[in-house]
């Protein structure tokens, strides 16, 4: 059969040997079931009437065919869609216009989501269009990448304004990192600062995403007053970092709403404070503190442990001292919950997620496409959250604890 010749197209693995029958057939089936589809479409707009039937008003005619070249997941296809006329009830006359296939539609939304995942995996227009040659035929141009790209950049812009007033978020974890970026023409870090909300079913959602000068308590406030702007509520607890620009951020917008403070950021400062050979006993004592039974556990080891290191080393039991019960209101949430409530991991696993796909380059474009692509990872389904641990007692009210009183 004339269908199941192999393409002579110069694309990678393209000869003899790698020709397959079997896909060949099933992109035929492809190309006559679309314009079956459309032919549908055409006989139902003219009121069931098929070709050369002359029964009855005609409601339109006719115009032969045209052949439009489609890009889809099911490869590049060439099909042969019909044309009309229709004529409306003053007797006019209008051409009929298929809306499943659109006009000037080259490329399928799935199609270019396809594309556009390939971009954002940390690649550039010319890999995109070498990657996808295969499955498309060469049919992937750098015109075809760049309305993909455009597609991305305009979906960008339409969440960074979208309304929040329907989000039920219970708790707002706040956290940024550092990428790498072209800037003045020279390769220069800055961060990103990220706010990811927990609903009360305990699924995780990205809230913003913004490319700042530093993590000033400026910086934080301008992310914090944005998702204010669009109608988010005050969340019913705060993670973060422990950095001192976002802490005065919050307390000059929200010093009434429980805050927990990264126990693993905290961790890495109190190893900042002393000598290396040092590190693995604090780190056991830390963690021996931080994953006590209850907070009456809790509070007493906090207290052997500030009385150990001011005396072996004073800048660690500091460091300690100047968290506070902020370190702690995990303690004061069921069991289940501490596991997703002691740490920004969360977000820090994003981090990680994001500087693993964009690793191959050295350098982004700049500081807009670095925020850009952090958000297209989650919107193209690269990356997904799952609920919070202990998500089924969220709905519980937290209790008073002092690790003072505890201890």
């Amino acid at each position: 059969m004339e269908h199941l010749k192999a393409s002579a197209s110069p694309i990678p693995y393209s000869s003899e040997g790698w020709f397959d029958p079997l896909e060949e057939a099933v992109r035929f089936q492809v190309r006559a079931f679309i314009e079956a589809m459309v032919e549908a479409e055409l006989q139902a707009a003219l009121g069931g009437r098929g070709r050369y039937e002359r029964k009855g008003a005609p409601k339109g005619y006719r115009n032969g065919h045209r052949d439009r070249q489609l890009v889809g997941t099911f490869g590049q296809q060439r099909v042969s869609l019909p044309r009309a006329r229709l004529i409306d009830e003053s007797g006019g006359e209008r051409e009929w216009h298929s809306q499943t296939i659109r006009a000037y539609k080259r490329v399928t939304k799935r199609a270019e989501a396809l594309i556009a995942q390939v971009y954002l995996s940390g690649t550039n227009t010319r890999r995109v269009r070498r990657a996808l040659a295969s499955l498309f035929g060469g049919a992937v141009s750098k015109d075809t990448v760049s309305r993909a790209w455009r597609k991305v950049q305009g979906d960008w812009a339409a969440w960074q304004a979208r309304d929040l007033s329907q989000e039920d978020i219970v708790r707002l974890i706040l956290d940024g990192t550092g990428v790498k970026v072209r800037l003045d023409k020279r390769v220069t870090s800055i961060p990103l600062l990220v706010a990811l909300g927990v609903r009360r079913d305990g699924q995780k959602v990205l809230l913003a995403v913004k490319n700042m000068g530093g993590e000033t308590q400026a910086a934080w406030r301008s992310v914090l007053d944005d998702l204010l702007a669009r109608g988010l509520a005050a969340p019913e607890l705060l993670i973060v970092d422990g950095g001192k620009g976002l802490e005065a951020a919050l307390a000059s917008l929200w010093s009434d709403i429980p805050v927990q403070r990264c126990t693993v950021h905290k961790e890495r400062n109190l190893l900042a404070h002393a000598p290396k050979h040092l590190h693995d006993e604090i780190k056991a004592d830390y963690n021996d503190m931080m994953y006590a039974k209850d907070a009456g556990q809790a509070g007493r080891k906090r207290k052997a442990f500030l009385a150990k290191w001011r005396l072996r080393c004073r800048g660690v039991a500091d460091s300690l001292e100047e968290a506070g019960e902020r370190l702690f209101t995990f303690l004061r949430y069921p069991p289940t919950q501490w596991r997703s409530l002691r740490t920004t991991n969360a977000i820090e696993r994003l981090h990680g997620e994001f500087k693993r796909r964009i690793k191959t380059q050295c350098a982004l474009p700049n500081a807009e496409t670095a925020a850009m692509l952090f958000w297209a990872l989650m919107a193209s389904g690269q990356i997904t959250m799952r609920r919070v641990d202990g998500w089924q007692t969220l709905d519980h009210a937290p209790v008073e604890t002092s690790l003072d009183h505890a201890a």
